[in-house]
């Protein structure tokens, strides 16, 4: 498996962490069109420290891998989990442009067999050198956050959904060790 390893500008402003205190991997879409979009994203900062919001690793639609931040480093990818999670993004439209529409909640880009076979090697050689790595969840599970929904401020959409409801749980999880604490958690016990 080979990942390019292409810090993000800030990195060395994260926090550092035992790579012992990390026990849940994170899986994201970017929501983004393309690799390029979400590297300026992650790019932007938005805190006086100097850093921003992005993942660890990045598996773009061709099922290259990419890690912008070291697994000793604390990103920013979910609120209340960042200690102890690694952010893996995987490259899809997701609700792009209108994430918050009230009726554009549903993704339509599948993910491709390339993408989902680079993740499940992803985890299993990030288990391997993170024992303490037990748990898996999407961004969905950790962050249900209800928002106004832009187009009517009377309807409640969900900040983050991703990876969405495309995603294909049942595949991963049947090819890595680790346990789902999501709300698909049920179907993986």
């Amino acid at each position: 498996m080979q990942i390019s390893v292409q810090p993000l500008s800030y990195e060395d402003k994260l926090n550092e962490r035992k790579l012992s205190d990390i026990e849940l991997v994170v899986v994201h879409c970017t929501e983004l069109p393309d690799l390029n979009t979400a590297r300026k994203y992650g790019e932007k900062i938005h805190y006086q420290s100097g850093t921003g919001n992005s993942g660890h690793y990045y598996i773009d639609r061709d099922g290259q891998i990419y890690q912008w931040v070291k697994p000793e480093r604390v990103a920013h990818h979910v609120k209340g989990h960042n200690q102890q999670s690694i952010g893996i993004e995987l490259v899809n439209i997701g609700r792009h442009p209108n994430w918050h529409h009230s009726n554009h909640q549903s993704p339509t880009e599948a993910y491709p067999d390339t993408l989902i076979q680079s993740l499940i090697q992803l985890i299993n050689h990030l288990h391997q050198d993170i024992p303490t790595l037990k748990h898996i969840a999407g961004h969905e599970d950790l962050d249900q956050t209800l928002i106004a929904a832009v187009d009517n401020s009377k309807l409640q959409v969900r900040r983050k959904i991703d990876p969405g409801p495309l995603f294909p749980w049942e595949k991963v999880m049947n090819n890595i060790p680790l346990i789902n604490i999501g709300s698909t958690a049920k179907n993986y016990e």
